[in-house]
């Protein structure tokens, strides 16, 4: 089973830049890439909702409204991660900006983990992932001077 989310993971990230790129070209027939990230994340809440319908899910309970404020920001995040991604891959190209964002994922990731930000869980940086990220930064380097 733990293969399988591997896998998941991974056409995940694959289809990161396929989303970039369609969102860009669909901000070019609409008018711009707030509206192409509008209708990305209308298009994409539509086939969500048709999935929990298709396997008959119930409404989450009323107790969900107790989460706290920060929860609820979690689709502001998405609807800015769309439209940067439409905004500059015409100027940057799917490479680069794919590599910018795997920098800033895992360069916010390191953060949160140390600080246990919004988990459990504690994951102390490391030189190991100092240095990971390190290579990271000298890679996007190399990528977006090409």
């Amino acid at each position: 089973m733990y293969l399988v989310y591997l896998l998941m993971a991974a056409v995940g990230g694959a289809v990161l830049p396929l989303q970039a790129l369609i969102n860009s070209r669909l901000g070019g027939a609409v008018g711009g890439p707030v509206w192409a990230a509008t209708i990305s994340f209308v298009v994409g809440s539509m086939g969500l909702l048709a999935y929990q319908l298709l396997r008959g899910a119930s409404l989450p309970p009323a107790s969900a409204l107790a989460a706290p404020w920060w929860a609820w920001v979690g689709g502001l995040l998405g609807a800015y991660y769309v439209a940067a991604a439409v905004f500059t891959v015409p100027k940057l190209g799917a490479v680069a900006l794919m590599t910018l964002l795997i920098l800033g994922q895992l360069t916010a990731s390191v953060v949160l983990d140390h600080f246990g930000v919004i988990s459990e869980q504690v994951r102390p940086f490391t030189w190991q992932r100092g240095l990971g990220i390190g290579l990271l930064f000298t890679g996007a380097l190399l990528v977006v001077r090409s």
